[in-house]
């Protein structure tokens, strides 16, 4: 009986072992069947730092985006790459400065320059690594076919390709402007699907489709990859005047018609999310919710909020750019934390990058990893400054740490009666004369102006602007390019 007893525990013994052999087996075999994350990206225009419910927006909710900063982590001291559309989105998709690779301001329909092909994309990354990648909203980076997504990465495009106020239209009644007046000889808007146009936007009553299309397109095409991994984009029109609304969200704000439009723009936050949860990828999708600069101030009630920073968008004062950033990342990004760490939207190539093994050009780049900040380790620091580029090529400022040195430059200010209901409001020329050193960390407004009290610390990020007029120029000081400035992407004549 004792020997039985002992052949027994013997056998059980074996058991235990193979199956903790069994157990560890697959533990180590399993990282190579699981599939690399997902990526989404939501990208808004003109949404100022004050337009999202947990940055402290009142008079509308933003319930579906205050969730998924419960749900991950905000960001209180993130910048897009420029104050301005076509720069700010040229930084994301290449992680560089957008001079440093020819962009700046916007891109209208005369132009003829694009993104380079030579510069390496987030989507060519993606697609490099057996990546759906798809765009659906506003490019505005070159609308000729080689300067279109589908030739820089995505498979698949639908949207506008540069802002929907470059039309032959009033923005605020929607009737054709006679010849001669403002933009008159601009063509109707084109709705590109793909590289060809399909359709025109010729009324206020089209734009008010455009949130809901994007969304829809979105959803679509999650469903259409859930044994994929993906890389979707979705650069919103809104909230761009003219504001675009749809009846579901018309008249729903205690604010008007900005309101409605941020409220749509939540529930599309929702209806995407809604939709990685059903196809069961939300544990599995680094999802991200931004904007590309600050509100456009002088546009008043049509015009969202700087909450509480300095001036808008095309400006390099903190409402120019300092911006709403949320990122969910399940068992990663730690729940419900807040970071208050240097972070730019040139960051997010690199880091998407090493985060799914992605390969990055020989290009020199701008934007750095920060993989760690998204993981919850707050000690550590990979972003030290922020250039504030702006207009051609001009060094506005740079900030350093809790530090920013204003340079003196030329800017239109928002300090001036702004317009109402679709109407631009004035803005006063105003001029930087001397260096103005601001502390970030006690005056997050840029009101008190500390250069003659800490004069060591000018000159200590004085040293950082003089090696980026080297590298990239300053036409405030009449350097027109530095070093290793490249070119935008012409059409050959």
């Amino acid at each position: 009986m004792n020997q039985q007893l002992l052949r027994s525990a013997k056998y059980s013994v074996l058991i235990l072992l193979t199956t903790a052999w069994l157990v560890g087996f697959s533990q180590v075999e399993r990282p190579q069947n699981v599939q690399k994350p997902n990526v989404v990206i939501i990208f808004i225009d003109d949404e100022g730092y004050g337009d999202v419910g947990c940055y402290g927006a009142t008079a509308f909710q933003t319930p579906n985006l205050d969730q998924m900063a419960s749900q991950g982590m905000r960001f209180t001291n993130y910048y897009s790459a420029q104050p301005v559309c076509s720069a700010s989105r040229a930084g994301l998709l290449t992680g560089c400065y957008p001079n440093r690779i020819g962009f700046s301001g916007a891109l209208f329909p005369h132009h003829t320059i694009g993104m380079n092909t030579e510069e390496l994309t987030i989507a060519e990354m993606f697609k490099e690594q057996g990546y759906a990648t798809a765009c659906f909203g506003k490019w505005h980076l070159g609308w000729q076919k080689e300067f279109l997504p589908l030739q820089h990465g995505f498979d698949e495009y639908v949207g506008l390709p540069y802002s929907n106020d470059m039309w032959p239209r009033s923005d605020v009644t929607g009737e054709k402007l006679s010849e001669g007046v403002g933009r008159s000889d601009f063509p109707e808007l084109p709705l590109v699907v793909g590289n060809e146009t399909t359709e025109r936007i010729t009324s206020l009553e089209d734009q008010n489709k455009l949130t809901t299309l994007y969304t829809e397109k979105a959803v679509d095409f999650i469903n259409r990859n859930v044994e994929n991994p993906f890389f979707l984009y979705v650069p919103h029109t809104m909230g761009h005047i003219p504001l675009g609304v749809s009846e579901k969200f018309r008249g729903k704000s205690e604010q008007g018609l900005y309101g409605d439009v941020m409220m749509e723009i939540d529930w599309s936050v929702g209806e995407i999310s809604e939709a990685l949860e059903k196809n069961n990828l939300s544990d599995n999708t680094i999802f991200i919710f931004t904007t590309d600069n600050g509100p456009w101030l002088n546009y008043g009630n049509h015009a969202g909020s700087a909450g509480g920073l300095r001036e808008g968008k095309l400006t390099s004062w903190e409402g120019g750019q300092r911006v709403p950033f949320i990122i969910r990342w399940p068992g990663n990004t730690p729940e419900g934390t807040v970071c208050n760490k240097l972070a730019c939207a040139i960051d997010l190539l690199p880091t998407l990058a090493s985060i799914i093994g992605g390969q990055l050009s020989d290009n020199t780049i701008d934007g750095v990893d920060i993989t760690s900040l998204w993981k919850g380790d707050f000690a550590s620091t990979p972003r030290e400054t922020i250039l504030y580029y702006f207009g051609k090529n001009n060094l506005n400022g740079v900030r350093k740490g809790n530090w920013k040195l204003v340079l003196p430059h030329t800017y239109n200010s928002y300090d001036a009666q702004p317009g109402n209901d679709g109407h631009g409001g004035e803005q006063v020329k105003t001029t930087v004369d001397e260096p103005e050193l601001y502390n970030m960390m006690r005056d997050p407004g840029e009101q008190y102006n500390v250069a003659e009290y800490y004069p060591e610390k000018v000159q200590e990020i004085m040293t950082v602007v003089e090696k980026y007029r080297k590298e990239l120029g300053d036409l405030n000081v009449g350097i027109e390019k530095g070093s290793e400035n490249r070119a935008i992407g012409k059409i050959e004549s």
